[in-house]
């Protein structure tokens, strides 16, 4: 039973969704004593582990898993994105997700949205009922709609986003006290609006799960220095999920994702750095710091997480590549990614992905030609300024994966197998009961 009864005669069914970016199943099934509040929504309803998309980045991830849509539909593949034709490169925002999002489709059938914190969402929409953007907002005045939120918002000590850089000192005490206060604005911003209870479809994001994953993933899986620091934000985050699904009124459904899985890290891999190395990349002069910069001697680029570009003629600039090679190129780039090896001695492609395999739609134009999916323990970087080594180690210690995502569903109808991303948006619409055409998403409702 919630909080506050449901006002309005609509007894349409309504679904409230809680992002919890880049948390593995394997964390929370592992320690249901730990997560109480998880174990008892997959026991009384379904839960899994599923996929994520290619590739597993978060600004490429929140656009599909909203959509129900591959990249090649949505238009964004990364966090740095090309320009059609040019070497000019552009950080994707919400105007660039070029698919119809979840909450559009239930605004078109007369219902109302609130969506908080979704990344790749500013400046925030104002066809819906409100609206704050997430991750790569600017601030939080501009990333609030209607225009009295953003006062609200400030009340509960809401942040748009953890200070990551207190992440980068040894010492994660200011980190993780940061951590805490994001997280706890966050849910006493969700759990006011989740009692409004004036929503159909109540959509909200919990970012700083990721942060924490970044910088303490290592220290959770191998018994490191902050372990319980990372195990006692978790069970906050599980006692705050419980809190808000026990404010839901009995006409909603609760579900739970995230985005992609966690993993630990030991290895930056400089792809560009690796390239240059090769002889497939060279720069116009010795002081080059992006794209642009690259010759037309250069084969092949590439751009975070992991996608790799030929230089293609007639397609970049300063192609060089012919078209009647381009097949024979990618082969032959694709062979030696997946012949490379780290440091340790382990293979840093667990698979290497052709556009063709992953992306289809109206925005295939700047698709990546390869995407590598990475061993567990690899972080594909792909900066153009000067780098020395191929293989390092930063200040993070976690990194995302394509497996092992979560799913919750409080439905005992739904099933959750050989289930990724795409299904997602598909299963919100049928559990809310709005019609949609098989064929119009690349996943299918799990119910």
């Amino acid at each position: 039973m919630g909080l506050f009864d449901r006002l309005r005669g609509d007894d349409a069914p309504r679904v409230a969704f809680f992002g919890i970016d880049g948390v593995p199943y394997s964390l929370l099934a592992e320690h249901e004593d730990e997560f109480p509040n998880l174990a008892a929504l997959a026991d009384e309803g379904a839960s899994g582990a599923i996929d994520s998309i290619v590739p597993p980045e978060s600004s490429a991830c929140w656009p599909s898993l909203t959509t129900g849509k591959n990249p090649g539909e949505t238009g964004v593949y990364g966090f740095q994105d090309r320009e059609v034709g040019s070497y000019d490169t552009y950080v994707p925002m919400g105007r660039d997700v070029q698919a119809e999002r979840l909450w559009d489709r239930v605004t078109s059938e007369g219902r109302n949205a609130t969506v908080m914190n979704v990344p790749v969402t500013f400046p925030p929409q104002r066809n819906v009922q409100r609206m704050v953007s997430g991750f790569l907002s600017p601030s939080l005045d501009k990333a609030s709609y209607p225009d009295d939120l953003e006062s609200t918002l400030a009340d509960f000590g809401y942040r748009i986003d953890v200070n990551a850089k207190l992440g980068h000192d040894d010492d994660k005490t200011a980190f993780i006290e940061d951590a805490h206060k994001t997280l706890d604005g966050r849910f006493k911003a969700f759990k006011h609006f989740v009692e409004q209870d004036d929503w159909d479809l109540f959509f909200g994001v919990f970012m700083t799960t990721d942060r924490v994953n970044h910088f303490l993933f290592k220290d959770y899986e191998h018994d490191g220095e902050y372990k319980e620091e990372f195990m006692e934000f978790y069970r906050k985050v599980d006692r705050y999920l419980g809190e808000l699904r026990n404010a839901l009124a009995d006409d909603v459904t609760m579900v739970v994702a995230s985005d992609h899985g966690f993993t630990t890290l030991n290895y930056e891999v400089h792809c560009n750095a690796w390239l240059n190395e090769e002889g497939w990349l060279d720069y116009q002069d010795d002081d080059h710091s992006g794209l642009d910069d690259i010759s037309g001697d250069t084969k092949g680029y590439s751009l975070i997480p992991g996608r790799f570009y030929i230089n293609l003629e007639g397609r970049e600039p300063r192609g060089s590549v012919p078209q009647d090679e381009y097949e024979a190129v990618r082969d032959e780039l694709k062979s030696k990614l997946e012949a490379l090896e780290g440091p340790d001695g382990k293979k840093v492609a667990q698979r290497v992905v052709k556009k063709e395999e992953a992306f289809r739609g109206d925005h295939e134009d700047i698709a990546p030609d390869l995407v590598v999916i990475p061993n567990h323990g690899y972080d594909l970087k792909s900066g153009f300024k000067p780098h020395g080594d191929v293989f390092d180690v930063g200040p993070r210690n976690g990194m995302h994966s394509f497996d092992n995502a979560s799913l919750y569903i409080d439905d005992q109808n739904a099933t959750i197998r050989d289930a990724d991303l795409f299904d997602i948006t598909p299963t919100i619409l049928d559990l809310m009961d709005i019609d949609f055409a098989r064929d119009a998403y690349d996943g299918a409702s799990l119910l």
